[in-house]
């Protein structure tokens, strides 16, 4: 459930940091002003707001529990339906705030999410790679995938760990 808590986080981190708005006004030869252009919609609107979140994360969250690289770590929250239920819900209101929807994410930080679970960069890599294909599958744009992915970067440290050879927490139970 950390994983995915820690993902939610992410993406929404990367959404807000993402987001920008405003008008910007185009001007002639003379620097007068000649028309308004309105900036690109939010990357909620563009990601088709919260029913289309809630799909990506449906089957972004079915993806992971099929990828044996990675699975593990989510093993017990996929087995107990309420669990997953809280898990999916953290994870689009993670995305949904960061995208600049109505929604609040009141998970925990990634770092507090992730503490003790051993995540490797391979591991890291692997969800991030499930994710651009769970994107692809729902056909969202590359500029769109660039800004949910660009939040990743940064949240990595707080999710990577070096377990110094200890036995990571997710092998004894994981989410």
């Amino acid at each position: 459930m950390r994983r995915i808590l820690t993902l939610a986080v992410i993406l929404v981190a990367f959404m807000v940091v993402s987001l920008s708005a405003g008008v910007v006004m185009a001007k002639d030869s003379t620097g007068k002003p000649m028309t308004m252009m309105m900036k690109k919609k939010p990357l909620y609107d563009r990601l088709g707001q919260k029913k289309a979140i809630v799909a990506v994360v449906d089957a972004f969250v079915a993806q992971v529990a099929g990828d044996k690289r990675i699975n593990k770590f989510f093993a017990k929250t996929a087995s107990d339906p309420k669990r997953l239920a809280k898990f999916k819900m953290h994870l689009v209101d993670l995305i949904c705030a960061g995208a600049g929807g109505p929604c609040k994410y009141t998970g925990k930080d990634m770092k507090t999410a992730h503490a003790g679970m051993g995540i490797k960069t391979a591991d890291f890599n692997a969800l991030v790679e499930d994710l651009v294909s769970t994107l692809n599958k729902f056909k969202v744009g590359k500029e769109e995938q660039k800004e949910l992915l660009g939040i990743l970067g940064p949240m990595k440290k707080d999710i990577v760990e070096n377990t110094g050879g200890r036995v990571p927490m997710t092998q004894k139970g994981g989410y």
